[in-house]
Parts: C-alpha cells; sequence; structure tokens
C-alpha cells in the first residue's frame, strides 16, 4: 500500500478487468442509506452490527444515531464504537476486536471518513487471522471523498507509527451506500480537501500498472467532475446536488478492481502514507502537497504512454493542448495547483513541521525496493520543492 509497484504497464488494449470479489453493491442518492442499510443486511444476512466511526461524528452530529436507529429497527444494532483516530492506530483496532468480539457482531458497519473504513478493515482482518475462514463483512457508509470503501487495502499506524498495509480481496466492503445528505456536517476543509484525495487517485490511476483501458476512460469524467463540483461545492456547501455528484466522482477515481499485485496508487499516494503517518497530516492534505510535483516530476521523467495518458485530461477538462506533450503534462499540473489554492487548500510541509534532514528517508521509504523508475535524489527535489 506504501511503496510502488514496479510491474510494467500492460499495453492499452490488451489487459484485465475483475471486479472485487466481496462487493454486493452500491446504493447512492440523497436519503438513501434509510432504505439501503435494511437491504444490504438482508443480502449479507447480518445480524448484528458494530457501528465505527470517528469522535467527532458521532459526538456532535446526528449522522451515526441516525445509522443506529435504522439498526435498532431491525433489531440488528450491537455497538457503536468511535476510538479510530486519524490514520487509524493500532490501540483502536484492538480495542475494535474487543467489542465486536463482546457484542457478538457478525458484520461491521462503517460511518465516516477514510479511517473508519480502513480501520474497519483492520478489525476484521485481524479477526480473521485469529479464526480463519472468510472474514466478516463491513458495509461502508462514507461522509467525505477519500474513497477507502474501494479498495482490498487497509493501511494502519502500527505501534512504531509507522504506516503499514495489509491487502486481500475479502477486506473490501459488501456494501457501500452514498447519501449526501449524511455528508452535510463533514467540516469544509475535510471534505474538500478528500475531494483533491480523489483526483489524486483519478490521476495516478492514468498510469498506474495493471488499470483496464474501461477504468482508465473513468478517471477522465471523475476528473472533469472533481474540478467542476469542488468549487461548486465550495461556494454552495449545502447543495446536496453538488455533494452528491462529488461523492459519485469520488467513486469512479478509484473503481473497484481486482489487480494482480496491490500497492500504492502512484509516488504521490506513497509519498502520502509516509508523510501522513510519521508528521500526523491528514489524508487529503498530503495529496494537496504531494499530487502537483508528482505530476510536475511525472513531465520530466515518466514514461511517453504515461505522459500521453496525462495529457489527454485536458480534452476533458476544455482545455487547449499547447502542442507538446511534456507541456500539457505541466498545464495539468498548473490546473490542479489553481484549484488547490481556489479551494484554500494551498500548504507546505513547513506548516506540518517536517525537518529538511527527514526528506531522504521520507523519499527511500516511499520508493521501498521499487525505485527503478525514479531516482531517489529526483524524489527528495520533489519534496524539497513543497517544504
Amino acid at each position: 500500500m506504501s511503496t510502488l509497484d514496479d510491474t510494467p504497464p500492460s499495453d492499452s488494449l490488451n489487459g484485465f478487468y475483475g471486479w472485487t470479489d466481496t462487493l454486493k453493491g452500491v446504493y447512492y442518492g440523497p436519503g438513501s442509506v434509510a432504505t439501503a442499510l435494511p437491504q444490504l443486511l438482508d443480502r449479507l444476512g447480518a445480524t448484528k452490527a458494530l457501528v465505527v466511526t470517528g469522535r467527532t461524528l458521532y459526538q456532535k452530529t446526528d449522522v451515526v444515531k441516525r445509522v443506529e436507529s435504522i439498526l435498532r429497527e431491525r433489531d440488528a444494532y450491537g455497538a457503536t464504537f468511535y476510538e479510530i483516530g486519524e490514520h487509524t492506530p493500532i490501540a483502536g483496532i484492538r480495542a475494535g476486536i474487543k467489542i465486536f468480539k463482546e457484542q457478538a457482531c457478525d458484520v461491521i458497519v462503517a460511518v465516516g471518513g477514510g479511517s473508519p473504513v480502513d480501520g474497519s478493515k483492520a478489525i476484521l482482518w485481524n479477526i480473521q487471522q485469529e479464526t480463519g475462514g472468510a472474514a466478516k463483512p463491513q458495509i461502508a457508509i462514507p461522509t467525505t471523498l477519500s474513497a477507502a470503501e474501494y479498495s482490498i487495502g487497509a493501511g494502519f499506524t502500527n505501534d512504531e507509527g509507522e504506516k503499514v498495509a495489509v491487502s486481500s480481496q475479502d477486506l473490501a466492503p459488501a456494501g457501500i451506500i452514498l447519501d449526501a445528505e449524511l455528508t452535510l456536517p463533514t467540516p469544509e476543509r475535510l471534505w474538500l480537501s478528500t475531494g483533491i484525495r480523489s483526483l489524486d487517485h483519478a490521476v495516478e490511476n492514468l498510469y498506474r500498472p495493471g488499470v483496464s483501458f474501461p477504468v482508465k476512460q473513468l478517471m477522465y469524467v471523475a476528473l472533469k467532475d472533481l474540478f467542476h463540483y469542488l468549487p461548486l461545492s465550495k461556494r454552495d456547501p449545502t447543495n446536496v446536488e453538488y455533494r452528491q455528484r462529488l461523492q459519485l466522482a469520488s467513486w469512479m477515481s478509484l473503481w473497484p478492481m481486482k489487480l494482480a499485485k496491490y500497492s500504492a496508487l502512484g509516488i504521490s499516494h506513497s509519498l502520502g502514507h509516509k508523510l501522513g503517518a510519521r508528521f500526523s497530516i491528514p489524508h487529503g492534505i498530503t495529496s494537496c502537497l504531494t499530487l502537483v510535483p508528482t505530476v510536475v516530476m511525472k513531465s520530466e521523467v515518466g514514461s511517453e504512454d504515461d505522459k500521453k495518458w496525462l495529457a489527454e485530461a485536458l480534452f476533458y477538462l476544455r482545455e487547449r493542448s499547447t502542442g507538446s506533450l511534456e507541456g500539457d503534462v505541466l498545464r495539468l499540473a498548473q490546473l490542479i495547483k489553481s484549484l488547490v489554492i481556489y479551494l484554500g487548500l494551498e500548504t507546505n510541509l513547513s506548516d506540518y513541521n517536517v525537518p529538511r534532514d527527514s526528506l531522504e528517508s521520507v523519499a527511500v521509504g516511499a520508493l521501498g525496493t521499487q525505485n527503478q523508475n525514479y531516482e531517489v535524489s529526483r524524489v527528495v527535489q520533489l519534496l524539497e520543492s513543497i517544504l
């Protein structure tokens, strides 16, 4: 999850696509949770749910109470666990496992952003390691645009403070509910920055190894909608239609798919994983930091195929070509930077107390053993540009 996959990209017109093994359905629309959650419980044969969420969402909004009410009406409510912190610390995972077992739950309903969703995957993975057999299912109800619900991987922070990952086809949520009404209490900075996270997914899936041709085409639609609706949502934050369209764009940006090898999508994500866990930088903000310089670097050292996929994005953003692949890729980087600035999300590593002498270790950790495609010195240069 936090290092790169150096598998050579497949030819654009040859490849493989497979849906994730577990997914039974994605339900979407304002107010859809009331009918979708009971339907998913029936499809899964689930009888008692542990609700996993964040402290703020639980204590300061009615979102979790609405989910609990639906579960209680079906006598399917077990307990609510809200001690999953940012970047999913291992202590929270252990506490969640304890409650899941004590309440004899057979499904997790994750409500919130990437931390509850990833935390739920980690809880279920650890239980599966203990008991064997198939993992218990998860139903994800996201309230941000981080898109963690579409992957088979779970990232969490270990006792040493390092971000680690587990992945399994069993871990992808069995059901997903995109109800824009539940996103209304989400803080503006979190909502918009996770929108940039989705933009990061869409960009890096254009050059991620193993992504099929149809899915790459979805990335362009995701890019178009994210560029269009994020500014609209900032100007009119209570507009549920804009929020629903952004949830759909987030879904497209990390469309569920089966890959031969699970890894970070690209260098922007890989750097974000290392920076986030080590320096407590929120997921969405890491993308605001690393995506633009990554696209700039791609204009310099990316393969011809990578540059073509990135350059084509200008057509979908209704931008004219500059006349060269490198120029078009740089133009895409400029457009992303302008969006980040407009949304009020521009920042730097110094704002998060990242010391200069840590940059090389961050670069080496992000690249892992898969450093054939990037020179460590060039990645350090990337980090220095946002210091």
